[in-house]
């Protein structure tokens, strides 16, 4: 099984009694896998880029709390296959994570639309990200949400540049209420090239 896997089937899916006596050692191996997947922004918010491997072990969790069997499992891959990198692209959950409720409201009030400003730069080439269209993200009011999903689609070229070692790969969001970049690690960049056909 490799990086490049694209889609989760119901075959993937361990049992749930498979799943109880494997998982504190499947977790563990997700948390090395997450590791150089997570990517801090400024102070409130963090990238964690996904891929096959955290969509399964995210479905396997929610069928392990939740115990909703096959008709849950249809909701869950319709929810997460859509969130694995599908060779042009990279993809990632971002979310803003303030642990004050009054602070968190005050910032994600500011934010509004921020979902369609946040980009990667590659070499000053910047890509910006693409929301998941399952839902708005930002209300009538200009308050936008904790959580969103992100792709980065790449052309050839930008997947080539990618790639290169020279590369400086800059993660940022050019919205005025939260001017920040970030430059991402070597691990990082290794992890995510995996996404990349």
């Amino acid at each position: 099984m490799s990086y490049k896997d694209k889609k989760i089937e119901p075959s993937d899916i361990l049992s749930i009694d498979q799943y109880t006596a494997e998982r504190k050692t499947l977790r563990k191996n997700l948390v090395a896998i997450k590791k150089d997947r997570r990517v801090n922004l400024g102070p409130h918010a963090t990238f964690y880029f996904e891929n096959y491997y955290t969509m399964k072990a995210q479905i396997q969790e929610m069928l392990y709390i939740e115990k909703g069997g096959d008709e849950q499992l249809k909701d869950e891959m319709e929810a997460y296959n859509p969130l694995i990198p599908q060779g042009k692209e990279i993809v990632a959950t971002f979310m803003f994570e303030i642990d004050s409720p009054i602070t968190r409201k005050n910032v994600l009030s500011q934010l509004g639309g921020v979902e369609n400003l946040i980009f990667v730069s590659i070499n000053g080439d910047k890509i910006f990200a693409t929301p998941e269209g399952d839902t708005e993200r930002t209300d009538a009011y200009g308050k936008t949400s904790s959580v969103h999903f992100l792709h980065f689609h790449m052309t050839d070229d930008q997947i080539n540049n990618f790639k290169n070692i020279e590369s400086k790969i800059e993660l940022g969001t050019d919205h005025q209420e939260y001017l920040h970049t970030t430059v991402i690690s070597s691990d990082t960049k290794s992890s995510l090239i995996e996404d990349l056909d």
